[in-house]
């Protein structure tokens, strides 16, 4: 999921009203995302992807947020990356051919075919593949 999916995706849960929740919950969000009650993003000017940690530590608690923030994020983007390899008409333009209630019926019953046949018969290849191709990302965005 990209940048602009994100956004996308963030904007219409907006317009819904189903980011007000009665129970207080946190959407994890990138820097880009205006900052807005309930959304957490990371800190801005601290050191961010999880490869700039790999040599040194975090050094303060804003940088141990920001490691944790990039640690969440990056098994979000696995997860969808894996769904998106497994099921195209998530990573398809489809919003212009679903509506924003059947997008949502399509990521869950994509998430619950795809726990399903993990459960079966997983197919660690897939979250192999998607590893490799977060890692390779990283090393074009620094």
């Amino acid at each position: 999921m990209g940048p602009d999916d994100f956004l996308f995706l963030c904007a219409k849960l907006q317009n819904t009203g189903l980011l007000k929740d009665s129970v207080r919950k946190y959407y994890l969000v990138m820097r880009a995302f205006m900052l807005r009650s309930g959304l957490i993003a990371p800190y801005k000017s601290i050191r961010y992807h999880l490869k700039e940690y790999s040599t040194q530590a975090p050094e303060n608690a804003k940088e141990l947020f920001n490691l944790r923030h990039a640690s969440l994020r990056n098994a979000v983007e696995r997860a969808f990356g894996v769904l998106k390899k497994r099921f195209p008409i998530i990573g398809s333009a489809n919003e212009k051919t679903y509506s924003f209630d059947v997008q949502c019926e399509i990521i869950l019953a994509c998430c619950i075919l795809h726990n399903f046949l993990m459960g079966m018969d997983p197919d660690e290849s897939l979250v192999a593949e998607m590893d490799a191709d977060l890692s390779n990302r990283e090393e074009v965005e620094d």
